[in-house]
């Protein structure tokens, strides 16, 4: 019975799309991010699911790997270029060649970033 549970999920775990990624050159460190589906199920709802932007859904999210760090943070509800937050971080890419990568610590910190070749 445990053979059989471990293909399934084997084969389960096959059939999930691999996140996406990008490497990144943030304040002169690199920094990873992998995009994340959430448990959103756009076939399942009547109509579709609402406020798709850039193929992304509600529910989706982002992994930032950065200074020994990994933040995992949920797509907003905002317009435009999906952008994602925890309060605290900010992530979004509307022009590639600069994504605004922010913390708020009292104030808000802006980290220079540009793609890696």
């Amino acid at each position: 019975m445990g053979a059989l549970l471990s293909l399934i999920l084997s084969m389960l775990l096959c059939l999930l799309p691999a996140p996406a990624a990008a490497d990144w050159s943030c304040d002169g460190d690199q920094l990873r991010v992998e995009t994340v589906a959430g448990a959103v199920d756009p076939t399942g709802l009547p109509g579709g699911v609402p406020n798709t932007s850039a193929g992304t859904l509600p529910g989706d999210g982002v992994l930032i790997h950065w200074r020994e760090m990994t933040l995992q943070l949920p797509r907003t509800n905002n317009a435009g270029a999906p952008s994602y937050t925890d309060g605290r971080w900010w992530w979004r890419v509307e022009d590639p060649l600069q994504p605004e990568f922010l913390q708020r610590r009292g104030s808000i910190v802006a980290y220079d970033c540009q793609p890696l070749p």
